[in-house]
């Protein structure tokens, strides 16, 4: 069962010839982009898996691109995660993510595919950009340090995307999307972002009857987050309206500390116990909010859900998935 909001946006006569791959578009947001394109009637959708094709190598791209004949690449597949994640595997986060991009990216335009939109980061931000973020500011810096490696090497998709423009005249956009929840996140504790990592440990205490969680940090930090649904109409709006070389943010425009985001969702599950800042463990970029005025201008995005309601459907999923694997068999 899809958890797509019914959609009042028509089928768009753009995509009725659109034949695209997504790669990555099992996983979190991906399942939304696919979902999304065939609201649009888009004519085709391949999602290529990892079982069947080894993006991180040449044959494995020639594979998909000989299996399915596109005229569109929507690049999503990424290795990902929370800050420990980077910590633990900062050179599988660098080659995975370069090679699953740059190669992808030649070959599509080698094979004549119309167009490529690579999905980036917004680790890929100079670690001290001033607030709030505008594409301008992309090359003022080093990206904050736990996830430079993963965002360096999306942010080298951007160089070869414009590179690409200038020489071949090659129609590839480069998005970057801020730090997105919802619905079918990954809740995997060794793995997961922010928002899952505390849905999943309040929940479960409050199930023990623990008086105490903890929480990564000081809570100082601010983040924006953008809702999983909002993030997939971003992507596809632009890929159907969007053909200019310049980087664009897709993002709420909303901030938010971690200390408020670790309280609502303290309060959203249920858990009354303390939180223990564990400032032992560092923080992450100080601040993150993206000026979101070039998406609104070229393409005419906006996000329609506020960051309350988007926490409060994230929970309403889990803990329904949580129901539904308790039940007997």
């Amino acid at each position: 069962m899809s958890d797509l909001k019914p959609s009042n946006v028509q089928p768009s006569t753009f995509w009725k010839d659109k034949k695209v791959i997504v790669t990555g578009g099992s996983g979190f947001l991906g399942s939304f982009v696919v979902e999304k394109l065939q609201q649009r009637g888009a004519a085709e959708v391949f999602v290529p898996r990892s079982s069947q094709y080894d993006l991180r190598t040449s044959n494995g791209i020639a594979k998909m691109l000989n299996d399915f004949d596109a005229n569109m690449v929507i690049h999503l597949a990424a290795l990902a995660g929370g800050i420990g994640a980077n910590l633990g595997r900062p050179a599988e986060f660098f080659y995975d993510n370069l090679m699953m991009g740059v190669p992808l990216l030649h070959q599509a335009w080698q094979k004549g595919i119309e167009k490529f939109v690579a999905v980036g980061s917004i680790c890929s931000y100079p670690k001290f950009t001033p607030i709030p973020f505008k594409e301008d500011e992309l090359w003022n810096g080093y990206p904050e340090e736990t996830n430079a490696p993963y965002g360096l090497a999306k942010k080298m998709l951007l160089v070869q995307s414009q590179s690409y423009r200038q020489q071949y005249g090659y129609n590839s956009i480069y998005l970057m999307p801020v730090n997105l929840f919802g619905p079918r996140d990954n809740f995997d504790l060794e793995t997961s972002h922010v928002i899952p990592a505390l849905i999943r440990k309040c929940i479960e205490a409050q199930e023990r009857g623990d008086k105490e969680i903890p929480a990564w940090g000081d809570g100082s930090p601010t983040r924006e987050f953008l809702y999983v649904e909002d993030a997939a109409d971003g992507i596809v709006t632009a890929a159907e309206k969007y053909n200019g070389s310049e980087p664009v943010n897709l993002g709420s425009g909303y901030e938010i500390s971690i200390k408020d985001l670790v309280e609502m969702t303290a309060k959203m599950t249920g858990f009354t116990g303390r939180i223990v800042w564990q400032t032992d463990k560092p923080n992450g970029q100080p601040r993150r909010q993206l000026d979101v005025s070039r998406a609104e201008r070229e393409f005419g995005f906006r996000a329609h859900t506020s960051f309350q309601e988007g926490l409060r459907q994230t929970i309403a999923w889990y803990k329904a998935q949580l129901a539904r694997t308790a039940e007997p068999v």
